[in-house]
């Protein structure tokens, strides 16, 4: 069986206190997800350090929500993932829409930010998906494919092996539109394929979450299709109930 997954994006939101206290709601209520579901909470970087003491040993880890492409040096603002991984940060989302879209990361950038993750054993969480002009003429799985074969095609079986992918429906985000579960299942089958291409069976144990609305309303009817294995939470991450909500939704 495939690991299930519910991450939670917190995105710039919270102050270091409320954030602080978000990771100790989620972590009180840990055990209703039940043992087989793992969480991962990415608060910004000025809560890493106080939510990872809040998590530790508490079965819930912490993911950031960026790193730099360079080991270090004279770049101003820049948080390199050695310094993540010396807080005993685990995780690391890298190519999310809205890096891609505001801050113009290209899979040049993105293949430099996954050898620095996995130069310091971070594990990222590579997100890939579609704007609404690119799915309305139907260069959606054009768009996905490249974004994996441009990044993930360069990594090594090893590397691949702890990959989790995340597939965010751009379209879907904020623009009233709604991706249905059978939508996110054909992509998530496609991505699915694509790796397949690359990694053969290995590609069958790679965790891909859906990034789209996903609440504890929809999140059973998604989570029950056959390549959806979790789900990459944005706002309802923000309130322990509903996180936790998503992650009884398996």
């Amino acid at each position: 069986m495939r690991r299930k997954i519910v991450a939670g994006n917190w995105k710039m939101n919270t102050l270091p206190a409320e954030g602080l206290e978000l990771a100790r709601a989620i972590v009180a209520k840990r055990r209703e997800t039940g043992p087989s579901v793992e969480l991962i909470v990415c608060p910004p970087f000025t809560h890493l350090s106080e939510v990872v003491k809040a998590t530790r040993g508490e079965g819930v880890a912490v993911g950031a929500q960026n790193c730099a492409a360079e080991e270090k040096g004279a770049y101003t603002g820049e948080v390199s993932a050695a310094m993540l991984a010396a807080l005993g940060v685990e995780y690391v989302i890298l190519g999310h829409s809205e890096r891609r879209e505001y801050y113009g990361e290209t899979s040049d950038t993105l293949n430099r930010k996954l050898a620095m993750a996995y130069a310091n054993r971070l594990v990222p969480i590579y997100c890939v998906g579609e704007k609404l002009e690119e799915r309305e003429s139907g260069r959606h799985f054009d768009v996905v494919g490249a974004q994996l074969r441009e990044v993930v095609y360069n990594l090594s079986p090893e590397q691949f092996s702890s990959l989790i992918v995340a597939y965010e429906p751009v379209w879907a985000i904020g623009t009233g539109k709604t991706a249905t579960s059978e939508q996110a299942q054909e992509m998530h089958a496609y991505i699915r394929r694509t790796l397949a291409e690359k990694f053969g069976a290995a590609a069958e144990h790679t965790p891909i979450l859906y990034g789209g609305s996903c609440k504890p309303s929809n999140a059973q009817e998604l989570f029950a299709k056959p390549d959806v294995d979790g789900g990459l939470i944005g706002g309802a991450a923000l309130e322990a109930d509903s996180f936790i909500g998503i992650g009884k939704s398996f």
